[in-house]
Parts: C-alpha cells; structure tokens; sequence
C-alpha cells in the first residue's frame, strides 16, 4: 500500500463514526466546548499507546494471546456500557452550566474518559498493527513510521476538536437545546450499543 493511500486511509478512520466521536459529541453539548477539547486530548493521547506498541510488536503479541485480548475487549466494553448506561440515566439533567458549575467540573475527567475509550478499543488496536505493519513495510527507515505517528495523532485532536467547537456554537446550541434529552439518549444508546457489540463480537 502507497503512503498516500495510507494518508487518506487515515482520514477516513478518523472522521468515521464511532464510540470517539460519540464521547465528544456527548461532553460538548452537555459540559462545553473546553470538555469536548479535553476528550479530544485524551482520544489523541491514548493513540501514542496503539502506536508505541504496534511499533515494538507488543500489541501483536497481545491479538494472538486470547486471553489478554479478551481481557481488553471485556474492560473495553464494560466501560463503554458504563458511559452509555450514564448518559442514559442523565439525559434530562440542564445543559446549562453556570461559571461556577464548570470550574467543579475536572477536566481531568474528560481527558480520562477520552483516553480510556480509545486505548481499551481492541479494534483500534488491531487496526493500529495492520496499518503499521503497512508503513513499516514501505520503508525500513523508522523516521517514516514515526512521522505517520504524529500525522495519525494530530488528525484525532483536530478532527474531534472541530466537532467539540462545531456542536458547542452558539448557533448549533440553540437548537440543540430543543432535543437535548433526545440526543443524549441517541449518545447514550450509541455507546451502549458499542459497547455490547464490543463485548459479543470476537
């Protein structure tokens, strides 16, 4: 496979649905543009994770090892049937936080929520260690592989940073105020149902 096809390869993982985009969308438009970033972060961070051990061959140990992989596919779906069950249950709390109400709000939890969600996605990480596989076989010069590194990461941030602006306008929250519990529910179930696919599917 050429580099430039694995460019827009890239692209196309990034930009497409998933539980990432999901978690985004629900923390922007429930706690704001600064929570919809951090996840974002978190999301981008937790790629380092995939790419370090795709580049060592850990995590192709990890795919042939049926036990630990299921260990992180089950932690992976658990949590993310967890944030999907939370979103549920709080699908009619205000989007309307005070000043006061966000500086309570750690941003640290957003970033954590970001950065499990991706790193226990056993998905991610087999995608990581075919993709990988495919740029280390184009060159052997590890510059190449780290340079594709970095592209993949700074994609993640600023695609999941322009849907946490882009749903945190104040046009786009006019409107989403009306379907707010709707479209936490929508979010909720959508994790939800990541999850258990995650956790049925091998």
């Amino acid at each position: 496979m050429e580099l430039f096809s694995l460019i827009i390869l890239g692209v196309l993982i990034v930009i497409s649905p998933g539980a990432d985009f999901i978690l985004v969308l629900k923390n922007s438009i429930n706690h704001g543009r600064n929570s919809g970033i951090w996840t974002a972060i978190g999301i981008s961070l937790a790629i380092v994770i995939h790419i370090s051990y795709s580049l060592l061959g850990v995590g192709y140990l990890i795919s042939q090892n049926e036990l630990i992989f299921n260990l992180v596919r089950y932690a992976g779906s658990t949590y993310l049937i967890y944030l999907g069950t939370k979103s549920i249950c709080s699908a009619s709390a205000q989007i309307d936080i005070t000043e006061q109400d966000k500086d309570k709000i750690k941003t640290s939890n957003f970033f954590i929520q970001g950065f499990l969600c991706n790193a226990l996605n056993p998905k991610t990480m087999l995608f990581f260690l075919s993709i990988f596989s495919q740029v280390m076989s184009l060159e052997s010069d590890d510059h190449l592989a780290l340079f594709y590194g970095v592209y993949i990461i700074t994609l993640h941030f600023l695609w999941f940073s322009c849907v946490a602006i882009l749903f945190t306008s104040r046009k786009l929250q006019t409107h989403l105020l009306k379907i707010k519990k709707k479209l936490n529910q929508a979010c909720g179930a959508g994790l939800l149902i990541f999850g258990v696919l995650l956790g049925v599917t091998s």
